[in-house]
């Protein structure tokens, strides 16, 4: 094959696997499946990502021109998408080469499959590389621009009131002043707290938010809130997790606020994720706040466990499934994935050596003894 020929054969080859759907999904699935970030993305838009990169290495095989700045103002604002919602750089940078080195495997097999020979193949490589570098350079471009004005958005005037309205800070707003910023004097709102990784995600989380009004910002190193109500469908990114309060006054928002980054603390500790209520924590986080009468309980009712037994560990863990489900054998066997009359077992052991309350069928255990029993057996198993 002629080398002019060869370079056309390439130039069709790649022109082919552009408009090949069985190719794209295959360079998208790389892309979402090496960056969990870029997997939360719908399909389509990963689609539309791969398709714009493939897109430039094709103009530059036919331009063979130096990369333009003209080349790359779509790149500049995908990774100004990619941060408005909330895609770290690394996180779409690890999808973008996943997918790139995936687009050079396909090249390859199908461009040898092809009969094009290796030196050409090689070229067109190197020339494509150059360009889908370039490429990368200005997606991340456009991602730290955007970041940059992301977080001078969040506004000096709104972050300091905030922080007065939720610490507490005397500072008698007048009614101007908060109806510059959406709130009322006499309104009620949620005061929401989230755990604050990073402030490109940070807006990501305010941007669903923010279509309710109220006004959101930095306090303390997390993401705070006061909002006039919840839309249904702002359930934010689900590595993030957010604790909202139930609407109250105004003059409440700092004790919501405390009370929220408390639950927080006790969420986090759970490793739990995503949106939760206040009220929904309300138990844990009351009960984390006393930490050392925790430890007299625990060594009250529980001091015949032996911590270093996984056996007692194994009788603390099916008592405590027992208490979450409502004292149920059966359903407490199913979160266990074992027999009722293990269970049953485990129970009996687990009064013989503690001295706990009777675990017979139709035994029930009072409210008391049952708050106690669950704090001091979630207490025991977190200190070990």
């Amino acid at each position: 094959m002629a080398r002019t020929g060869g370079a056309t054969s390439f130039g069709a080859l790649l022109r082919d696997l552009v408009s090949d759907p069985v190719a794209v999904e295959e360079v998208v699935r790389a892309a979402r499946a090496h960056s969990p970030e870029v997997g939360r993305l719908p399909p389509a838009e990963v689609r539309r990502q791969v398709t714009l990169l493939l897109g430039c290495g094709l103009g530059a095989l036919e331009r063979r021109e130096d990369p333009g700045e003209r080349e790359f103002a779509e790149a500049r604002r995908l990774g100004a998408d990619r941060a408005a919602q909330g895609i770290s750089v690394a996180g779409l940078l690890r999808g973008v080469q996943a997918g790139r080195d995936r687009a050079v495997e396909l090249v390859v097999r199908h461009g040898r499959a092809a009969g094009i020979p290796d030196d050409v193949l090689l070229e067109g490589l190197v020339t494509i590389g150059r360009y889908a570098a370039a490429v990368e350079r200005a997606v991340v471009d456009g991602h730290r621009a955007a970041e940059r004005e992301l977080t001078a958005a969040e506004g000096p005037d709104r972050a300091r009131l905030l922080r007065r309205l939720l610490l507490g800070v005397p500072a008698g707003e007048p009614a101007a002043e908060l109806t510059r910023f959406g709130l009322r004097p006499d309104g009620r709102y949620h005061c929401l707290v989230a755990e604050r990784p990073d402030p490109v995600r940070a807006h990501a989380v305010a941007r669903r938010f923010a279509r309710c009004g109220g006004v959101l910002g930095p306090v303390e190193d997390r993401l705070a809130g006061l909002l006039p109500r919840l839309p249904a469908d702002a359930s934010p990114p689900p590595d993030v997790l957010v604790v909202v309060a139930p609407a109250q006054p105004l003059d409440r928002a700092p004790a919501m606020y405390a009370l929220c980054v408390a639950a927080l603390r006790t969420a986090a500790h759970r490793r739990l994720r995503g949106l939760h209520l206040l009220t929904d924590l309300a138990g844990e986080t009351a009960l984390d706040a006393q930490p050392a009468l925790a430890a007299l309980l625990r060594g009250a009712l529980l001091g015949g466990l032996d911590p270093a037994e996984e056996f007692h560990r194994e009788l603390a863990c099916t008592a405590l499934a027992y208490l979450d489900h409502g004292q149920r054998l059966d359903q407490a066997a199913a979160a266990l994935h074992v027999h009722p009359n293990t269970v049953r077992y485990r129970l009996r052991r687990l009064r013989e050596l503690t001295g706990g309350p009777p675990v017979e069928d139709g035994a029930r255990w009072t409210v008391r003894q049952t708050l106690h029993w669950w704090w001091a057996l979630r207490t025991w198993l977190d200190h070990r």
